[in-house]
């Protein structure tokens, strides 16, 4: 989406560190990362462009359908905000085992399993965070309403046309939200990384894991740090 790059650089910009809080994150989390600021920033800035192209057309249809499934499909697409988060995690984390079907589906192209890696731990953040995106468009896209569009249409614009053109400019303010809100929800994740990624320094240990691990170790001091920075 043409719109999807700024708002999210606008994000990443207003929550951008100094270098001096990079290096302090980059130690706490392993500092093996090269060329990027640190996991959990990586993770953020990927789960935000990711959630806004496959919130986009789950949210066109919720505000645009008229069907009896729609909210039957709004009710699934908000499951993420009722289950427990590691509830959610441990169902991802077999779905992405070696032995899962989807798994033995791609043995063939090299691919064994996605648990307790970087592309799991991105699936598992989609999955838990899409709720955040598709509610904030979903509002912006039936805040529009069809006059807009009728008049697209009467100037001979495709129906493609018309939600380049008009839906995406006037959506604009909810996908400053949906990109603000998944940004910062990425943050505070837990219990499904937790089971997915298995916080393996420096590969899966996003910092909210991090912070708990300071905490056990009544390491209170780095603990409140690292929290200070988020």
């Amino acid at each position: 989406l043409g719109i999807a790059g700024p708002v999210i650089g606008t994000v990443v910009a207003s929550a951008g560190m100094t270098a001096a809080q990079m290096v302090y994150l980059r130690r706490q989390l392993g500092g093996s990362i090269e060329g990027r600021e640190t996991l959990i920033m990586t993770v953020k800035v990927i789960l935000s462009a990711i959630l806004l192209v496959i919130a986009t057309p789950l949210a066109w249809v919720l505000a645009r359908g008229h069907g009896w499934w729609r909210e039957p499909l709004a009710a699934v697409a908000a499951l993420p905000l009722v289950l427990p988060p590691t509830v959610l995690g441990f169902y991802l984390l077999i779905a992405l085992g070696p032995d899962s079907p989807l798994m033995v589906l791609l043995h063939p192209f090299g691919v064994k399993t996605l648990a307790f890696t970087f592309a799991g731990l991105v699936i598992g953040s989609v999955v838990y965070s899409l709720p955040f995106a598709v509610q904030p468009l979903r509002e912006a896209f039936q805040a529009i309403g069809p006059r807009p569009f009728e008049a697209a249409t009467t100037l001979g614009a495709s129906p493609w046309d018309a939600f380049l053109n008009v839906a995406l400019p006037l959506a604009r303010r909810g996908y400053l939200t949906a990109a603000i809100l998944v940004f910062a929800h990425t943050v505070g994740e837990f219990g499904v990384v937790l089971m997915i990624g298995g916080a393996i320094p420096g590969r899966t240990e996003v910092v909210s894991i991090r912070i708990w691990r300071l905490v056990e170790q009544l390491d209170f001091a780095e603990a409140h740090r690292l929290s200070s920075l988020l």
